[in-house]
């Protein structure tokens, strides 16, 4: 999703109200970033609350059911794990992308219940489900085509696909009213293919362009979705004290499904602004004060640190945190930014990004050119600042930081022949 396809960010010919009311509920992250500028190695950060490059999960993986290597590493602990184990009860639903291999499957990773699949991306109408095993799926692209799974059954889906993630959805809801419950909501939309219902799509007319009018269609749909688990949660009481989370993974890809991300540069892939910064919103009416914006940068990964600070008497995350506890900044408790740096590598190991609190960026390109840009005054990236001093300074930091970083630990899309001559070269060794 791009950064300027939600109300709450200046979008004017995509309404989306319900996704607007946890930004008019709560706060509205200004400077809100994901970890990586492509879908698995964000989800990777958010689920895990460290950055991805910390483990080696820096690319898209190839779909491999039988490989015990493709997936997030086990020494890592998920967000659904450690609420589990204090007595929540945990649901996934939609996009999964961290492992299709069995030891890697949502319901090993914390998740009590799952519905879903398994891979990247997904077809929308169930007519086009014509894989029945997620183990049938030779690759990425024929894993659009599996059917639906609630856990390790597969399921004979009929709805459109966002409008089935949103029904679990308030069923899961319903279901845990009386306890504390964890639900990570993964819509598959408005990621490819571009596909909507004549329902969604007859609310945009108005737009001509028809990349554009089937992406918003299905923003729309998510709103819909999104606006059904709001209204649940106040038809059950939970509002005030129940976090609600929403963020994109990465930034819209613009030209290639419609997506718009204001005047940010570049889009999904990029370490400029347009692949990194997204909407991001949160509410908790009891404990965030409404219609707040907050301005100073915050990532994905504060959603773990954030949560497992805040609900009571739990036990401590397995590893160290990267995220930090937004909650005493929203408060005004706790003064500054939550963070000095933040920092982004591009799986080639050549493309860097490295952000100061003050707003000033420096991106290293595959050319190895060093750029440096003031975000405060340009937020198109447009005019680079010369100063060795500064550039200095931000490659030390990203220097000390890259060295707790692993290089990643298996081959990602794209890479499908580099992959199959090691297997072979691996198999003539035994």
């Amino acid at each position: 999703m791009g950064y300027a396809d939600v109300g709450f960010n200046g979008c004017k010919d995509i309404p989306t109200p319900n996704i607007d009311r946890i930004a008019k509920n709560g706060v509205v992250f200004t400077n809100g970033y994901v970890s990586y500028a492509v879908c698995a190695p964000s989800r990777a950060g958010l689920i895990t609350g460290r950055y991805q490059d910390r483990f080696g999960y820096s690319r898209n993986p190839l779909y491999k059911p039988f490989d015990p290597t493709v997936g997030l590493p086990l020494t890592e602990q998920t967000l659904p794990e450690l609420l589990q184990q204090n007595g929540y009860n945990t649901m996934g639903i939609g996009k999964w992308h961290l492992g299709v291999h069995e030891k890697f499957r949502p319901w090993n990773r914390g998740f009590n219940e799952f519905f879903g699949f398994l891979g990247g991306g997904h077809r929308y109408f169930p007519e086009d489900y014509t894989i029945v095993n997620q183990d049938s799926a030779k690759n990425e692209g024929e894993s659009y085509r599996t059917k639906l799974i609630r856990k390790q059954t597969v399921v004979e889906e009929k709805e459109y696909l966002t409008d089935a993630l949103s029904r679990e959805a308030v069923s899961f809801i319903e279901r845990n009213k009386q306890q504390p419950f964890f639900l990570y909501l993964a819509y598959n939309a408005p990621h490819a293919p571009l596909q909507a219902t004549p329902k969604y799509l007859s609310r945009f007319d108005h737009i001509k362009n028809p990349k554009r009018k089937t992406y918003a269609a299905m923003v729309s749909a998510v709103d819909d979705g999104v606006g059904t688990v709001l209204d649940k949660l106040q038809q059950l009481h939970l509002t005030e004290n129940t976090i609600v989370v929403f963020l994109s993974d990465n930034g819209g890809p613009e030209s290639d499904n419609g997506s718009d991300n204001g005047p940010l540069r570049a889009g999904k892939g990029s370490l400029f602004e347009g692949g990194i910064r997204v909407p991001f919103a949160i509410q908790w009416p009891s404990q965030i004060k409404a219609n707040t914006k907050y301005e100073q940068p915050v990532i994905s990964l504060d959603i773990f640190a954030t949560i497992v600070a805040n609900i009571g008497k739990i036990s401590t995350p397995k590893n160290e945190l990267d995220g930090a506890n937004l909650l005493p900044y929203l408060k005004g408790t706790k003064q500054g930014s939550p963070h000095e740096y933040l920092f982004w590598r591009h799986f080639d190991q050549k493309n860097y990004a490295v952000l100061h609190q003050s707003g000033f960026k420096q991106v290293i390109l595959k050319d190895s050119s060093f750029n440096l840009y003031n975000l405060k005054a340009d937020i198109e990236e447009k005019v680079t600042i010369d100063d060795k001093k500064m550039m200095s300074v931000f490659q030390q930091q990203r220097k000390k930081w890259e060295a707790n970083t692993i290089p990643p630990i298996f081959y990602g899309l794209n890479q499908e022949e580099l992959y199959e001559r090691e297997k072979k070269q691996h198999q003539k060794k035994e």
